[in-house]
C-alpha cells in the first residue's frame, strides 16, 4: 500500500494521480462523464471522484487501484466505472483503505462494473480500515453473455460502522462465482448480497465468511434470485470468537422459474475446544492456535511445524 508506483489509479484523500496502460483508457470518473458522452448513462448524477476504466484490449499485467484516506476527518465519495469489452480477458486488483487506525474517516463508494459478451474478469478487492471509519458501499456487477467473473473481496480490519450493498445481474449463460471474506473486531456491519439469475444457464455462486469478536455485530442477508432456468447457490459461514457478539446470517432463495435450481447451506459456530487443546498440547499459544483455525476458516492456507511435521491451516477448517 505504500508502493503505489506502479498502481494505475491513485487516490489519497480527495486527490488522484493515473499512469497509462497500452489498450486502457483510465480516466477520473468526472472527466470521463464531461468528455465521453456515451458513458454518462451509466452514472446517475456527474460524479467528482473516483475512476474510470474501459478495457479495450486483454491487459500484459493486473490493474491496480488504490483509494486511501491519509488525513484525519476526510469525506470521500468515489464513483468508480469499469467496463470490459468483449472477448478481452482481465485482472483487477483495488484496495481501498485508511493509512492509520483513527482518522475518523468517511468513506461511500458506489462502483458499477460491466463485464460485455464473452469477456472474463478477475477481481480482488481488499479493504483495511480504522476503528473510528465509516464505510458506505454499493456494488453492481453486470455480466453480459457467455461472460465469466470470479470476485473476491476481503475486510480484514472493518471500521465502526461498515454498510455494504452488492447486486449482481447475470445475463444468459454466464458465471459468477463470489466471495466475501469479513473479519469483525468490534465492529458493527450490514451487508445485502443479491444475485439476480436473468438469463438462461446462468450459474451463480455466493460465499459469505464472516468472523466476529470482541462485541462485534454482524447482520448479511444474501439472495439468490432466479428469473430464468439457471442455477444458484448461497453458502454462509459464521464463526464466533467471544461471547458477546453477534452473527446474523440469512441465506434467502427466490425462486420464479421451475426449471430453476437453488440451493443454500449457513451454519455460525465457534472454534471447538478440542481442535484448541490438540494445537495448545503440541506448543502453540491460544492467540496462534486461534490465527491458525482462523485461517483455515477463511481458506488461506497457512503453513506451521506441530510435533515436527508441516501442517496446513486448512486441515482445521
Amino acid at each position: 500500500m505504500n508502493d503505489a508506483k506502479n498502481v494505475h489509479y491513485l487516490q489519497k484523500d480527495n486527490d488522484y494521480r493515473i499512469i497509462k496502460e497500452p489498450g486502457i483508457l483510465i480516466l477520473s470518473s468526472n472527466e470521463a462523464y464531461l468528455t465521453l458522452p456515451w458513458c454518462r448513462k451509466y452514472f446517475q448524477k456527474e460524479p467528482t471522484e473516483g475512476y474510470f476504466i474501459y478495457i479495450t484490449k486483454t491487459p500484459k499485467k493486473t490493474l491496480l487501484t488504490n483509494t486511501l484516506i491519509c488525513s484525519s476527518n476526510i469525506v470521500q465519495s468515489p464513483t468508480n466505472l469499469i467496463i470490459i469489452e468483449e472477448n478481452i480477458s482481465a485482472k483487477l486488483y483495488n484496495t481501498c483503505a485508511s493509512t492509520k487506525p483513527n482518522l475518523n474517516g468517511k468513506h461511500f463508494g458506489q462502483t458499477k462494473i460491466i463485464v460485455k459478451n464473452n469477456a472474463s474478469l478477475t477481481l480482488n478487492h481488499f479493504q483495511n480500515w480504522g476503528k473510528k471509519d465509516t464505510v458506505v458501499s454499493q456494488t453492481d456487477l453486470i455480466l453480459n453473455q457467455n461472460s465469466e467473473v470470479v470476485f473476491n473481496q476481503k475486510c480484514s480490519n472493518v471500521p465502526k460502522i461498515l454498510k455494504m450493498t452488492n447486486r449482481n445481474f447475470l445475463a444468459e449463460n454466464t458465471s459468477l462465482n463470489y466471495l466475501t471474506h469479513l473479519l469483525s473486531n468490534s465492529g458493527n456491519i450490514k451487508m445485502y448480497d443479491d444475485t439476480y439469475l436473468n438469463g438462461e444457464k446462468s450459474k451463480g455462486i455466493s460465499r459469505i465468511r464472516l468472523i466476529g469478536k470482541k462485541n462485534s455485530n454482524i447482520y448479511a442477508r444474501s439472495r439468490m434470485i432466479a428469473n430464468t432456468s439457471g442455477t444458484g447457490h448461497v453458502d454462509c459461514m459464521g464463526l464466533l470468537l467471544d461471547q458477546n457478539s453477534i452473527i446474523t446470517a440469512i441465506p434467502e432463495l427466490i425462486n420464479k422459474n421451475k426449471e430453476a435450481s437453488l440451493t443454500h447451506e449457513a451454519s455460525i459456530g465457534k472454534i471447538s475446544d478440542e481442535i484448541l487443546y490438540y494445537l495448545r498440547s503440541r506448543g502453540l499459544t491460544e492467540d496462534q492456535a486461534i490465527d491458525l483455525v482462523v485461517n483455515g476458516f477463511l481458506g488461506e492456507d497457512e503453513k506451521i511445524i506441530i510435533d515436527g511435521n508441516l501442517v496446513s491451516s486448512k486441515e482445521f477448517m
